[in-house]
């Protein structure tokens, strides 16, 4: 996600590059290494975690760049000196990246992204990872669960007033991996092809004298088809003015306040009588995965979600962490009580059961001889970059999107419960 300036070299921390230049002036700089992005942890109560976010970061990789603009500021607060600056003049990013695809379940300790390059080259990468995978995928997750709960019922995306401005493009984008049905963030469908959705809210209902003024205006303009708001006063007087104005063909209405449940089964049986049988009821309004779980039983017809979605219904953060498993072929590891890591470059493989249910997530390491897997087995991650250049063929957008729903598919139906528990499969290292 960029701004007006398209490098992404600054969106880092002040001591990526204080490490830079402490290991160009001791020539460790350039020693082979490999870091590897986990989750210690999931959040808490939470029993599978949704990958997403990594085409963006290979896209900020690739504008990670420092142009004269960059270079300026540096130099001119001191935070690194001259023999840092000319390096970072000519960094480009010449590493080997894999992860495992977006759309792609993860759980304790699953290498999520593994980066081999130089130590600078890849250290000084580790706040702009971090910032998009924690992120993205804790929307991912969050929209992930929020989707299970809504069934077939769709769920449009409207957080972009509860969040910042580019944070809102990069969290519909993630919320449609997660199985949100739309969006109303036009940037987003921009920018990634999500389709968009949109009527009025109640400022538009107040600038007009009556109710049934502002929805003929809205009609003549959008067409029956269009959804009508209709709790600005009286829901029930609204929605006799909403079918009287537009006839038994409007196409939705819906309900923001309120006890959404009793209302929406109000709604409907005040629809039916005026004979507006395809009349379908969205509600909104503060909406989370286990709010949307206990309107299940009643005529709703699709959900629109905003704060909860863009703040990760309470995990607004993955936990992700970035760290250096491996220097020159060596394995290196953290022992920091409560913050341990494991040395050396791995691979993980998910084992399922011959009927498709997942079994364990397999963590082992990687260029020695593989584990017995057995027949059912998945290896995870994938290649995403070699030599700095992204490779081509990634999964897409919509591809990550179905990989999704065959990963939830798959796992125990324990694992798809919303209350607390353990993860949904083990995670074994071995």
């Amino acid at each position: 996600m960029t701004m007006a300036n398209s490098s992404t070299a600054l969106l880092t921390d002040h001591y990526e590059l204080t490490m830079v230049a402490s290991a160009l002036e001791d020539r460790s700089a350039e020693r082979d290494c490999v870091f590897e992005v986990f989750a210690r942890r999931l959040p808490d109560g939470r029993r599978y975690g949704v990958v997403a976010g990594a085409a963006r970061v290979l896209d900020a990789i690739a504008d990670f760049q420092f142009s004269d603009a960059e270079l300026s500021q540096l130099a001119a607060t001191n935070v690194v000196d001259d023999e840092t600056l000319s390096w970072l003049a000519d960094y480009s990013f010449t590493g080997d990246i894999d992860g495992y695809p977006e759309g792609e379940l993860y759980f304790p300790g699953s290498p999520i992204l593994t980066v081999r390059a130089s130590f600078a080259e890849a250290v000084v990468l580790e706040t702009l990872v971090l910032s998009i995978l924690n992120h993205d995928t804790a929307i991912a997750s969050a929209a992930a669960r929020m989707a299970s709960a809504a069934g077939n019922r769709p769920i449009i995306e409207m957080g972009g007033r509860r969040t910042h401005e580019y944070a809102a493009v990069a969290a519909a984008r993630a919320a449609y991996l997660g199985g949100f049905a739309t969006t109303s963030n036009l940037e987003a469908g921009r920018r990634y092809g999500i389709s968009t959705r949109g009527t009025v809210a109640h400022a538009f209902m107040l600038l007009h004298d009556t109710e049934k003024a502002a929805f003929r205006a809205q009609i003549a303009r959008l067409g029956t088809d269009t959804t009508l708001l209709v709790d600005t006063y009286d829901i029930t007087a609204g929605i006799e003015t909403a079918v009287r104005v537009a006839g038994t063909e409007l196409g939705a209405i819906r309900i923001d306040s309120g006890d959404v449940g009793v209302l929406a089964r109000q709604a409907r049986q005040q629809l039916d009588r005026l004979g507006a049988h395809d009349t379908r009821i969205v509600v909104s309004g503060d909406l989370d995965e286990h709010s949307i779980a206990a309107l299940r039983a009643e005529p709703v017809d699709a959900y629109g979600v905003g704060t909860s979605l863009v703040t990760g219904s309470g995990a607004p953060t993955a936990n992700m962490v970035y760290k250096l498993v491996e220097v020159d072929g060596k394995p290196v590891a953290k022992r920091s009580p409560h913050k341990e890591s494991r040395g050396g470059r791995k691979l993980a493989a998910r084992r399922f059961k011959p009927t498709g249910t997942a079994i364990e997530e397999v963590v082992y390491p990687a260029g020695g001889d593989e584990p017995e897997l057995g027949e059912h087995a998945e290896v995870l991650p994938i290649p995403l970059a070699r030599g700095g250049e992204v490779l081509p063929d990634l999964p897409t957008l919509e591809d990550s999107r179905q990989r999704l729903r065959r990963a939830l598919v798959s796992l125990p139906w324990e694992g798809l419960k919303l209350s607390h528990g353990e993860p949904a499969i083990p995670t074994v290292f071995r």
